[in-house]
């Protein structure tokens, strides 16, 4: 069943165990903290001294300023045993908050408009916790903080850190806070949960002159116009109708008055897609649909086309085992979501590229509260009860993950 944040449903929450639902109060404290003190990508210096701050009062060993902002927290139980990896990313967005709460933003023009306050606050709860009870598990855990999610990315210059190797990672996961499902249910599933980001920006440049003689001319409107309808036929007409795909054209810029036929235009835009295989062929259509429309009209172009994420893919055992772990979590069968994806894109991209994980999303939505505004919404916040749900699933994917072997 899928849910819509309209919908609301008894939650039970008598499967968080006594000693993290005694947590909740310190998850909350953490994240509001955080939110009052939003740091956009590359910049969260506040916010990694607190995350030192904890680790160090507890006595975990941590390593930081990896990637600029970057920690990563190693904690070991005293047996040997396989490797697993949490991430959590703790920047904010270049947005001005319009909440009135005790605990709005402090910084003008930056909010935690997506939630990571929560993932940061989720993230050192599960250090807390697995730091206490080393005996449940063997092995070792790495807490990875990364900086930038939002862009222009921090994933990628961790792995490049090191992150994954000394000792290295067999399993990582991570989770999202999830304002398009309702509290106390999780969206988890195999492959693709969350598609490739695609950027491209283009110019067409024709020759200017006098509105009322188009014939001394070439109309650098005409043309880019035509290339917008043409590049909707990447997705209606060249991508498989099983896949999923979307070409957008969000920005457009042309002309200056309105008697004179324009010289230039500039567009650009962004792609998404799940299918990996989908990349050359969406790459090769888009310049061959700007170089065939110029061409026809005697007009040159320059397009810049890049990747800034591939698509967030699933290992099926990992998101099998997170699967049975949400399932003993939240009611089922409607709490577990398991066709569950978005074309928004993640940066979590990056670690699932390099070894077997599963990135899932946490409902935290709740109409009853007014907390249901969209991601990257200037009124954008949660249900903070999700936090405690957070480390619980995280918790429990560890001792089933690294159980007593």
């Amino acid at each position: 069943m899928v849910f819509t944040v309209k919908e609301a449903k008894s939650v039970d929450f008598s499967q968080i165990r006594q000693e993290i639902r005694d947590l909740q109060s310190k998850l909350v404290e953490w994240r509001r903290r955080l939110h009052q003190k939003p740091e956009l990508g590359f910049e969260e210096r506040i916010t990694a001294e607190l995350i030192h701050q904890k680790l160090q009062e507890w006595n975990i060993p941590h390593q930081t300023g990896i990637a600029k902002t970057g920690i990563v927290a190693t904690i070991k139980s005293d047996r040997p045993g396989k490797v697993l990896a949490i991430r959590a990313d703790m920047d904010a967005l270049p947005i001005q908050e319009a909440n009135e709460v005790a605990y709005r933003s402090q910084h003008e023009g930056k909010m935690h408009a997506c939630g990571h306050d929560g993932h940061t606050a989720i993230a050192l709860g599960t250090a807390y916790y697995l730091n206490q009870h080393k005996t449940d598990w063997q092995g070792t855990v790495k807490i990875i903080f990364q900086p930038a999610e939002e862009g222009p990315g921090g994933a990628k210059p961790m792995i490049e850190a090191g992150v994954l190797q000394n000792p290295d990672v067999d399993a990582i996961i991570g989770l999202h806070l999830w304002n398009n499902l309702p509290l106390g249910t999780v969206g988890v599933r195999p492959g693709a949960l969350m598609a490739a980001v695609e950027c491209f920006r283009a110019s067409i440049l024709g020759k200017g002159g006098h509105g009322a003689m188009p014939d001394q001319t070439i109309d650098s409107i005409v043309v880019a116009s035509q290339i917008v309808n043409a590049l909707q036929t990447i997705v209606s007409r060249n991508v498989n109708p099983i896949d999923a795909a979307v070409v957008t054209v969000g920005e457009f810029h042309a002309g200056t008055a309105l008697n004179v036929i324009a010289d230039s235009a500039r567009m650009s835009g962004t792609i998404r897609y799940f299918n990996p295989e989908l990349e050359s062929l969406i790459r090769d259509r888009l310049e061959a649909i700007f170089s065939g429309i110029c061409q026809m009209h005697g007009a040159d172009y320059e397009l810049n086309h890049w990747q800034l994420y591939p698509p967030t893919v699933n290992d099926r055992a990992i998101a099998e085992l997170v699967k049975s772990v949400a399932i003993e979590v939240v009611e089922t069968p409607v709490g577990v979501v398991p066709e569950c994806q978005t074309m928004g894109g993640e940066d979590m991209s990056f670690f699932l590229n390099e070894v077997p994980g599963c990135y899932f999303f946490l409902g935290s939505a709740n109409p009853a509260k007014g907390l249901a505004y969209p991601h990257h919404h200037p009124r954008f916040d949660f249900d903070e009860t999700a936090l405690g749900m957070g480390v619980e699933m995280f918790v429990r994917c560890v001792e089933k993950f690294l159980g007593n072997c």
